[in-house]
């Protein structure tokens, strides 16, 4: 009887010798856990502050003064992607009106806009555009 008995004792002291762990695991244990809990983190901290995807919200402006040179006004503007989506083959038009009829037409094209980006560009025009009204803004964009 005494025999089931220290084969009992063995196979718990066997159990308690297998459950016990060395410094390298231990250690290997805890640089994986904080990887894992750091990953985890990220996803988590990346998936709550990012911004929900609004489409392109596209605003052109001209704050710069036009130039006159050799004749030709140039008319510098800026085209800025307020929105939260990329915007492709944004269309840029200019228009000069003079007494109610346009005079003169231009159009840009930017391929590529990012949010929150900017592109500066310029329309050249042979009449002055302080004579009448100018007029620009974004035709179209595509998604990419």
């Amino acid at each position: 009887m005494n025999q089931p008995q220290n084969q009992t004792q063995d196979r718990t002291l066997e159990n308690k010798q297998q459950q016990k762990r060395t410094v390298a695991e231990w250690i290997t244990f805890s640089v994986a856990s904080f990887i894992l809990i750091g990953v985890v983190g990220l996803v988590s901290f990346t998936w709550i502050k990012q911004p929900s995807q609004k489409p392109p919200l596209l605003v052109v402006t001209n704050n710069q003064p036009l130039r006159k040179i050799n004749g030709q006004y140039y008319i510098p503007f800026e085209v800025v992607n307020k929105g939260g989506e990329t915007a492709a083959s944004v269309q840029v038009i200019a228009e000069l009106r003079i007494n109610g009829k346009i005079e003169e037409t231009g159009e840009q094209q930017i391929e590529f806009l990012s949010r929150r980006e900017k592109e500066t560009g310029a329309f050249i025009f042979s009449q002055n555009p302080e004579e009448g009204e100018l007029i620009l803004r974004v035709a179209s964009y595509k998604s990419p």
